[in-house]
């Protein structure tokens, strides 16, 4: 059991370090072409910070361990907005900016509800199940989220290079080491994805846990830990905006991108315990949402990140229990 324990801790440690080492590289070579700031979040950032969690869905989507796929995204999203943004917000209160607040709220509610009415056969799919076609839904939908800012900035790529041209500046990235960087996070994140869902299905056998609750807890906690350290450095920093974006986002990515990348390779069996956790989802965003309106307006204050924090005591105290 130690072993099994350890492994899955050294998994975590190869993911975090694989979508480090990914993020580094490739955010250099798009630098390197000025490509702007804000593109680069959208893209690679946002997608190598969420690479834990994709690794781990084609992982398990692979082996079968379909609980995993969903436990663990519905699990890190409750992790992002309870745990994480309550204790980041507890360190220093944090603001809601407008773009958060008209859009990023609004679409974080929006993918959860979908997933329910999908798992629910509302869609006209199969009650319990999320299939190929939900999934292709998803996935245009991840998409459609990110083209509208990605195509603001696309305007401006050919005016940074024009400056740049006439200024002569040019980042001075290498381009080889940046390549070497992509390369080895991109096997750390393999290995580490291997290690977790292998291991992690182990300890569920262990201790006669169900995948999903393994999904929902230690994967979903593990999985989560890039967020939570870019949202502890932001708050740290003064950034606190930059913290509740990369969280609200990061929900969104979760629901979009990683379970619509499962179904896509397999079936997804939705049980009622799913439906459970994303109707606790669903009222987390609005009760986030709410906090723009009430109290001191626009700002999680520490007394809201206390109700944050409670909550998740207790979502972790049902799960096992």
């Amino acid at each position: 059991m130690l072993l099994t324990i350890s492994l899955i801790i050294l998994g975590f440690i190869l993911l975090i370090f694989g979508a480090d080492l990914l993020v580094r590289g490739s955010s250099n070579i798009a630098k390197r072409f000025h490509i702007p700031e804000m593109l680069i979040g959208l893209t690679i950032v946002a997608l190598g910070t969420s690479m834990p969690e994709l690794m781990i869905t084609i992982t398990s989507a692979q082996k079968g361990a379909t609980d995993l796929i969903l436990g663990n995204a519905i699990g890190s999203n409750l992790c992002n907005l309870l745990l994480i943004l309550g204790a980041t917000a507890m360190l220093r209160p944090i603001e809601l900016d407008k773009d958060v607040k008209t859009m990023h709220l609004p679409v974080a509610y929006i993918s959860t509800i979908a997933i329910l009415v999908m798992g629910l056969g509302l869609f006209g799919s199969d009650p319990g199940i999320i299939n190929k076609q939900d999934g292709i839904i998803l996935i245009i939908l991840y998409f459609i989220y990110f083209l509208y800012p990605i195509i603001i900035e696309v305007k401006d790529i050919w005016k940074t290079r024009r400056e740049n041209k006439r200024s002569g500046e040019k980042p001075k990235f290498n381009i080889l080491l940046s390549i070497l960087y992509i390369v080895i996070g991109a096997m750390l994140l393999k290995f580490g994805g291997d290690l977790v869902v292998d291991e992690a299905s182990e300890l569920a056998t262990i201790f006669g846990i169900s995948e999903r609750v393994i999904g929902l807890t230690i994967v979903a906690i593990g999985t989560a830990l890039p967020e939570m350290i870019t949202s502890v450095i932001a708050v740290i920093k003064k950034e606190g905006g930059l913290a509740l974006g990369n969280l609200i986002g990061s929900c969104i990515l979760n629901s979009f991108l990683i379970i619509g990348t499962g179904a896509l390779i397999t079936p997804l069996a939705f049980s009622k315990e799913f439906d459970e956790n994303l109707l606790l989802l669903a009222a987390t965003i609005l009760f986030i949402w709410v906090s723009c309106f009430v109290g001191k307006k626009n700002t999680i204050t520490r007394y809201k990140a206390g109700v944050l924090l409670i909550t998740f005591v207790f979502y972790m105290w049902k799960l096992f229990i």
